[in-house]
Formats: structure tokens, sequence, C-alpha cells
């Protein structure tokens, strides 16, 4: 099993006069160790890489691939291979050997003419050493692994060389100044400041002062570790430093979107998370607990999980967000009849919601002789509810984790996406039949339905056609507050599972031989069955939510749905996981709905 690791970056140049056409191998330098910028979560700092023989382990790059520009999508992006590499505490060389592949072909090419000079190195770290440096914090790669080589096409490394002879000593020695041209002296040093980021008075300055090579690039470096100013990179190399992935929410959330993919093959996984795809939960275990520097040697796989969740706040994170995405999936896919009725709405705090409903707009009225315009009012009304929060928590254990047992783990997300949807679901429910069936009381002392309100079958009846027309004329003659009629569709016809079959029948639409066989409710309502009902005979007809206010209901603002939160175990040995919904529900106007006690 492949351990799944962050690489860190560095750029070199490429030597292409130590080519040898017909093996198609070339020698590069692929680090100097020279000091390269970067960010955590501390701030800035400099980093150098320690070229040191006991510092490398170069176990993983003895074979490795030659990537191009360091993708790993696809087998297309290896070019080649590396035949040997080697350190010598200056410089890190290495012999790559490149495919015979047509679409190789012409990088190969080009490496011959010199156009692609420029390489890369992909490495992880095992342990730094932090030191304090003209008041810049400098972090020493004491311990580090090249993982591949890539050809890139911006050198970023300012103390680079480009190995032009095959039989170049191992050890290079810059030529002295006197015997050095000042023409070419001034022209590594325009380069220098290039590659650094550096301006042409600081050019000039080195230039007058009659300058060596080796003088501009300790100055250069002193610059760099002085300067404040954040941007001293390419646009590339920032690219590059975003690769380390130091930032834990973004890592947390990369890891977790892998966890989610394996769940659930449908989820196209972005490119940052595909790192991941194929890591189970106690090697992301021990990545996280070898970036931030833990030990991670001779650990087992259920110590590995113990020390992530006890050591670092990221793991329960990871499983977090992975529970949210099932449970959110669950929770949206879960059938709810009744909410289908209601309208959707949210509140900003946990007071009561209070809502103010209008009556109809004043008539118009014909001017009389002296063009007076009389002043006309509206009637008005109140219905409130209030937010009221709903949770649960649960707990997924350390041997689940341990033995990367997806199954158990999505299935307990899912069913508690379920039983959220299902909350909400009896909440609307108990609403409906409060008050023995007759629904809540509204502002007015009466029952929401009443026969006072006109919206309730004196007797109870079988859905018929008879009884279907009753209910729609109620709706239809509805009158609102200021006592005018108001125009009320009716849309939908609910039942509960005992009554589908005979609903469906009254709703269908048939051929008819005859007049007298036409249905005429035919594609005029829907069926909506909602199996908590708890009446087996009751039914109701009711409007469209979007036409007249009816059954509302509500979410805080910004947590509409089900909210998941996470964190390390105490009463359980893993992760507590606790699903949080702050919802609330109320009838705002009776008018929308009709109820039939049925037969």
């Amino acid at each position: 099993m492949n351990d799944t690791v962050t690489l860190l970056t560095r750029r070199a140049d490429l030597a292409p006069s130590s080519a040898d056409r017909d093996a198609r191998t070339v020698e590069v330098i692929w680090s100097t160790g020279a000091p390269v910028r970067r960010r955590d979560m501390a701030g800035q700092y400099i980093e150098r890489l320690s070229l040191a023989s006991a510092a490398v382990d170069l176990s993983r790059l003895q074979g490795a691939s030659v990537l191009d520009a360091h993708r790993q999508s696809a087998v297309r992006d290896v070019l080649g291979s590396v035949q040997s590499a080697s350190v010598d505490g200056q410089r890190g060389t290495a012999l790559i050997r490149f495919s015979s592949r047509p679409e190789v072909e012409p990088l190969w090419q080009d490496v011959l003419s010199g156009i692609l000079r420029h390489v890369s190195v992909g490495y992880s770290v095992e342990e730094w050493a932090e030191t304090t440096e003209n008041g810049a914090r400098v972090l020493t790669v004491v311990r580090w692994t090249p993982h591949e080589i890539s050809l890139v096409p911006t050198p970023a490394d300012p103390g680079a060389h480009i190995r032009m002879e095959t039989d170049m000593p191992d050890t290079i020695t810059p030529a002295p100044p006197e015997t050095q041209t000042r023409a070419a002296i001034n022209a590594e040093i325009r380069s220098i400041a290039r590659i650094a980021g550096l301006d042409q008075f600081w050019i000039d300055g080195q230039i007058d002062a009659a300058a060596d090579a080796d003088t501009a690039r300790r100055a250069a470096f002193e610059a760099l570790a002085s300067r404040s100013a954040p941007t001293i990179r390419t646009e590339q190399v920032r690219v590059e430093m975003g690769e380390s992935q130091d930032d834990p929410a973004l890592r947390a959330r990369q890891m977790g979107e892998a966890l989610y993919a394996r769940i659930n093959p449908r989820h196209d996984l972005s490119e940052p998370a595909r790192r991941y795809a194929y890591a189970t939960p106690v090697e992301m275990a021990k990545e996280l607990l070898t970036l931030r520097g833990e030990s991670t040697m001779a650990l087992s796989p259920a110590s590995l999980v113990t020390r992530a969740l006890h050591t670092t706040s990221d793991f329960p994170v990871i499983l977090g967000n992975t529970v949210g995405r099932v449970l959110r999936d669950a929770y949206q896919a879960a059938p709810s009849g009744i909410r289908r009725l209601g309208r959707q709405t949210s509140a900003r705090d946990f007071r009561s919601v209070n809502k103010i409903m209008l009556g109809e707009a004043p008539l118009l009225e014909k001017l009389n002789e002296h063009g007076e315009i009389k002043a006309g009012t509206m009637a008005e009304a109140r219905e409130a509810y209030k937010i009221e929060t709903w949770a649960k928590k649960i707990g997924i254990t350390r041997q689940v984790l341990v033995n990367d047992d997806l199954g158990a783990f999505s299935d307990l997300a899912r069913r508690m996406g379920q039983g959220a949807a299902e909350t909400e679901a009896r909440i609307l429910v108990t609403l409906l039949e409060a008050n023995s069936g007759n629904g809540p009381t509204l502002s007015d002392t009466k029952a929401l339905f009443h026969v006072d309100h006109g919206n309730k079958a004196g007797t109870g009846a079988v859905i018929s056609d008879a009884t279907l027309s009753a209910a729609r004329l109620a709706l239809r003659t509805q009158k609102g507050i200021d006592g005018r009629i108001i125009r009320v569709t009716p849309k939908n016809l609910l039942v509960p599972p005992a009554l589908e079959t005979v609903a469906e029948k009254w709703l269908a639409t048939i051929a008819p031989a005859t007049a007298a066989d036409v249905n005429p409710f035919s594609g005029a309502m829907s069926l909506v069955v909602e199996p908590r009902l708890s009446s087996a005979t009751r039914w109701y007809v009711t409007a469209d939510p979007g036409e007249i206010d009816g059954l509302e209901f509500a979410y805080l603002s910004g947590n509409e749905g089900p909210q998941v939160e996470s964190r390390s175990g105490w009463d359980v040995d893993g992760v507590e996981i606790r699903v949080i919904l702050d919802f609330g529900a109320g009838f705002i106007d009776h008018r929308g709905w009709f109820q039939n006690a049925g037969a």
C-alpha cells in the first residue's frame, strides 16, 4: 500500500550538453539547496534544503518517474525515469532517461537543442530545524525524501548551475573573479537579480562596486531575507507554494472530499483532492501527523488513528466533512409528501416569526365631479410561529476508522440524513393533525379547519366526484379578510397511503366513450401521499403554496437543512458527530387548505 504524501517542489536547470542521443539520457542538477521563500500558518519563512548525504533519502528517487510539470493525473504525464541520483553536500544530481514514445519525442528534441533546460524536484519533508537570521524565520529541511523530477518552464533556484559538460568534476569551483570578464560577471549579476526579483537600483549598486558573482549571490540572499514585501517570486512559484497544502482547513476539505468520493463514486473528484483518492483514514491520519512534525515510526494503524484524534483537530474535521456530504445527500433524497405543500423561508433568530396578512386591495371608485380621490384602507391579520433546535449526537468508533469500514461509515451518515428529513416531516404532520385532526389554533381562536373558515366538510365522505367538487368549490369561493371572494386554485390532493389507489383513480386520465364518462379532475390536481398521516380516511385539498399563504416552514438564516459538527470523542472511542437542525413551522392562513374527515 503506497503512502500518500504532500510534495513540495524546487526548480533547477537541465544540462543539455550532457545528453547521450543514443541512450536518450541526460544529466541534471535537481537542487543546489538555495533558499526559497514560502508561507505557512505562522507567516513567511525562508526554506533551505540540506544536501548532506545523511539528510536526503534517495530510495524513492532511484527509478522514480520524470514528469511533465509535476502532473500525476495520467500515464501520459510520465516522460521518462530516473536512472541514478546522488547528493554531495552542495547539490543533487541525477541521470534521467526519456521515453521513446512518439508524444515524448518533441520534448526530447527540445532538450537536445537547449530549449527545455529547467527541472524541478518534488519532495516530502520529514524533519525541520528552525532558526532566525536577520529577523527572518529560516526553516532548514534536515531530513527529506525526493519523489520525482519534472521538466518545468521556469527556473526558481537562484544558486542553480547548468551542467554544460558530461565530464564536469563532482565539485563545482567558480572561476576566480580575475579570470572572468567583467561583461560575463555583469550578465550573471543581472540574471541573479531577475530570478530574485531585485530592481535595477540593486543591479547598478553591485556593478558599481565591481562585485563578483559569489558576492552578488550573497547580497541577493541578504536582500531576500531582509525585504518585507511578500511577492518576490513569479506567479508560477506562488502556485507552487499553494501546492504545499500547509493550510489545515484546505487539506481537511480535500481529504474529506476524497473519502466522500470513495463512498459516492458518482462524485467528480476535484484535482487538488485527487491525491487522496485511494487513501484510507489510517493513511490520512499518518500524513496529518507527519506534516505537524509528529513521529509516526513504528506506530500501528490503531495508534496512528488515536494520536491523530488527540493531537490534531484536522482529523475530526475531515470525518465531519465526509459525514456532512453523505448526510445532506440522504436528507435531500428522503421523500416527504407534506413538505411539498408548504413554502420555505428563513428566520434571523429564535424569536417568534410574526406573519402579517394584508387584506384585499380596496376597489377603485369613480371620481366625482370635483375630482376627489378617496383614501382606501387594507385590513390585516397576524399569525406567528418560531424556530426551535433539534439535535442528535452519534459516534464513529476508532475500530471503524482503523478497518477502513466505509460501508458502516456511510450507512450511519445516510441514516442520520434520513432521520433529519423524517424529523421535519413529523413536525409538519403533527402541526397539521393538532386538535384531534382540526389543525392548530389560529389567531382568531378557531382551529385551522373549522366550519366558520369554510374549509371543512360538514360530513366526512370518501373521495368521489361529488366530494372533490365540494372541496374545489369551497376553495374557489373563499373570502379574504375584507369579506370579498379571493382567487384560490385547488392544486393538490393530499391523502394517506390507504387512499392512494382510490385517489389515483379519480385523478387518472382516461379516454371516455361518452361525455358522461369524462373525468373532470383528470390533470386538474396533483396527488401527494404522506405516509405519516395518522388517519386512514382523512384527506385534504390544497392550493399552490406560491399562490396563497398556508403552511410555512423556516430554517435559521445561514443554517438551511441539518448542520454537522465534529470533535474527537470523549464519550466514544473515536469521533463524535452531532447533527443540529434549526427548524420551525406554522400555518399563516386557512384559506388555501380544505379537509374532509373521510368515511
